[in-house]
């Protein structure tokens, strides 16, 4: 498989289409037995609350994953990354509701490389929290 973005079809300044990934309660349970990370603070409200956070809150490498998710559908093929770094810069909150809470990720073409490579920087936010700064993809497309 190879991307289906053309190199020669991305500027330097262009912004790819923002999206939304709703997160619930019950997608950090699945996310805690696919990754073993059954940290108490993922999926225990009371718990949460008596180490002083405001609530249950998504794993890092959740959030981490929603924006990897967004290069790589952009790419269309999850193979294309070839480099995808973070930092955790606030937490997302999932209230026990039907809503849970919001992952929005946006990202613009900041540099276009050789071999038709472009490093993508990535914005994710929840509420008007930013939950992950330095965030970088470098892509391969076709």
């Amino acid at each position: 498989m190879t991307a289906t973005v053309r190199y020669d079809e991305v500027e330097v300044g262009q912004e790819l289409p923002a999206a939304e990934y709703n997160v619930r309660r019950v997608n950090l349970v699945m996310y805690a037995g696919a990754s073993g990370d059954f940290n108490q603070i993922h999926w225990n409200e009371r718990f949460a609350k008596m180490v002083g956070l405001p609530d249950v809150i998504a794993h890092g490498m959740y959030t981490m994953a929603q924006a990897g998710r967004f290069v790589t559908d952009w790419a269309g093929d999850p193979g294309a990354v070839v480099d995808f770094g973070v930092r955790f810069s606030s937490m997302v909150v999932v209230p026990d509701d039907d809503r849970g809470a919001t992952i929005s990720v946006s990202g613009v073409v900041e540099e276009k490389l050789e071999d038709k490579r472009v490093v993508v920087g990535l914005t994710a936010k929840s509420g008007d929290a930013k939950v992950l700064s330095k965030a970088r993809a470098v892509v391969q497309l076709s």
